[in-house]
């Protein structure tokens, strides 16, 4: 089975959407993930205490595909502290010969294939 990250929430009126906590995005760096150590880290110049209650420091990781299994394992070991701002994510495990993809409906996202989906 393929595991995938997808965002549960609708979000607010600023976005919402897909993203991670500042503390899973410094998680994916520490585990070498390549698209992480590309993106620009936001909270580098922030104090430690206030990196996490900015909420524009908590929508990292946009660039990292979604069945990576270095985020699987980042989502996986800190729940609900890997959500970003205005997220709520969840994994979703699927046959690994599906071809899939992702599809937002209302700011929430699940996985389809042309005639499944799961959520």
């Amino acid at each position: 089975m393929r595991k995938i990250v997808i965002n549960t929430s609708h979000g607010d009126q600023s976005g919402g959407g897909f993203c991670l906590s500042h503390r899973a995005f410094l998680r994916l760096r520490d585990l070498g993930q390549r698209e992480a150590l590309q993106e620009p880290d936001l909270g580098a110049y922030w104090p430690q205490w206030a990196a996490p209650r900015e909420p524009s420091l908590n929508r990292c990781g946009e660039l990292v595909p979604r069945d990576d299994k270095k985020l699987v394992q980042v989502v996986e070991e800190l729940g609900a502290e890997a959500n970003g701002h205005c997220a709520e994510l969840k994994i979703v495990e699927i046959p690994n010969e599906v071809n899939w993809m992702i599809e937002k409906v209302g700011g929430m996202e699940h996985v389809s294939e042309v005639h499944r989906t799961w959520s």
